[in-house]
Order: structure tokens, then sequence, then C-alpha cells
């Protein structure tokens, strides 16, 4: 008897072990499982993400690829239509006959003077729009252009400051970078009421820096952040993503009555 019970004693224990091993295994292996289906599902999570970004950055892409052919075709329109009208407009000031009324031949000659400035404007401005123009003269130099036409109107005092080594970007990128400029000073003409622009170029061996200060009216930027339907707002957000697409960090501060900064961070690979 005492044998018997030994006997069924070891089986029962062997059972149990039995069992606890396949308790172990099946434990290990659903355990298993839920680890490979949650990494799989951060998988198919990040993967939607990915495309999701690629998808808005693809059509972000052909977004500004419209823009820039419209700006294009209508710099092309400037030159070669309203320029040669005006340019015309002018020949015919300069051929008409003298006379001997003072007033007429004053307003003629303020005629002349008005339509030499038409022309000088448009031409200012078919340069600032034309793509392949702005990518030939480089970042830099455009930014120029733009602070010397804003100089021009009186109405804004400008300057530029460059710091570090000149050196050339990708052609998109400086487009890319140039329009946001031009948005930029675009709002600050409109809307700012500044008297004064400043713009800093930081050209470091892996960091491009540019940053445009103006002493205008300033705003507050968190009714901008939570109205979508704000067209400036949208704007910022437009400017935002533009740099996003080139791998840049944009960033705006403001506060009322004391103007506003536009930062743009650009991270360089390989200096060009």
């Amino acid at each position: 008897m005492p044998e018997n019970y030994k006997n069924i004693q070891e089986g029962l224990t062997d059972y149990v072990k039995t069992g606890a091993m396949i308790f172990l295994i099946l434990a290990l292996l659903f355990i298993i499982f839920i680890v490979f289906s949650i990494q799989r599902r951060r998988k198919m999570i990040l993967e939607k993400k990915q495309m999701e970004y690629h998808y808005q950055q693809t059509i972000l892409q052909t977004q500004l690829e419209i823009q820039e052919q419209t700006l294009k075709n209508i710099s092309q329109e400037i030159h070669d239509n309203i320029g040669q009208a005006l340019s015309l407009a002018k020949l015919n000031l300069n051929t008409m006959p003298a006379t001997n009324d003072e007033a007429l031949q004053q307003k003629i000659l303020n005629s002349k003077e008005l339509v030499s400035k038409a022309i000088t404007d448009l031409r200012d401005l078919s340069r600032s729009l034309d793509t392949d123009y702005v990518q030939e003269m480089g970042l830099q130099r455009a930014i120029e252009y733009e602070l010397e036409m804003i100089k021009k109107t009186g109405t804004i005092d400008t300057s530029l400051i460059v710091e570090g080594s000149l050196f050339r970007l990708d052609k998109q990128k400086e487009l890319i970078l140039f329009r946001i400029v031009q948005e930029t000073f675009n709002n600050i003409i409109k809307h700012s009421g500044a008297k004064r622009l400043d713009v800093n170029i930081n050209y470091a061996p892996a960091l491009f820096t540019l940053i445009i200060n103006d002493d205008g009216k300033g705003m507050d930027l968190q009714p901008i952040s939570e109205e979508k339907n704000n067209n400036f707002g949208l704007g910022i957000r437009n400017m935002h993503n533009r740099a996003k697409l080139i791998g840049a960090d944009f960033s705006m501060t403001s506060s009322l009555g004391k103007g506003t900064e536009v930062k743009i961070n650009l991270p360089i690979e390989n200096k060009q």
C-alpha cells in the first residue's frame, strides 16, 4: 500500500510538473504573441504616419511647383506685355514736340518720370517673381534685393547683417526659404506698422540661420494658433510647412507692442 501510494504521488508530481511546464510554455507563447502584436501595431501606426507625412509632403511640393509656375507666368506677362506697353508710352512721351505751355510741359515731364518709375518697379517685381532669376541670384542677394526695394519706399528702414562664410544651399531650398522671407516681408509691410526691418543671416558649418526682426506693433499669437480659419494664421502655418518640407525649423515670437521675430534654422549636412 505505501509503495502504491508513493507511485501515485510520484505520478501526480510528474503530472503537476508537466502541467506547470505546459502552462509556462503557453503563458510564454501568449506573452510573445502579445508583444509581437503590440510591435506589429506600432509598426503599422508608424508606417501609416509616414505614409500620411509623405502624402502631405507630396501635396505641398506639388502646390509649391504650381505656385512657382504661376509666379513665373505672371513675371513673364509683366515683362512681355505691361513692361512693353509702358516702354511704348514712355517713347511716345519722349517724342512729343516741345511746347511753350510751361504747365503742359511740366505735366509731360511728370508723366515721363511716373512711367519710368512704373517700369523700374515692375522690372523689380518681375525679377522677384521669376523663379529662375531668384535661383540665379542666390538667396542672400535676393534678400538684399527685396530689402532695397522696401527701403526705396521710404516707409521702412532696413538692414542686413551677415555672419560666417557665405555658401550656397540647394537651389530648391534657397527658393523655398526666399518665398518664406517674401511672405514675412509682406506681412510686415501690411500688418505691423513697423519703421525698421532687420535681417540676420548666419552661415555656421552645420547650421544655416535666418532671423527677421521688426519693431512693429506685434501680435498675440495664441488666437492665431487656435483659429484654424484665420487667414493670417493660415499664412504662418504655410510658412511652417514650407520650412518643414526642406527640413528646416520655423518659429515666430511676438507680443503686443514689442515687434515680431521670425527665425529659421536649417541643419547643413554637407556644405555646398
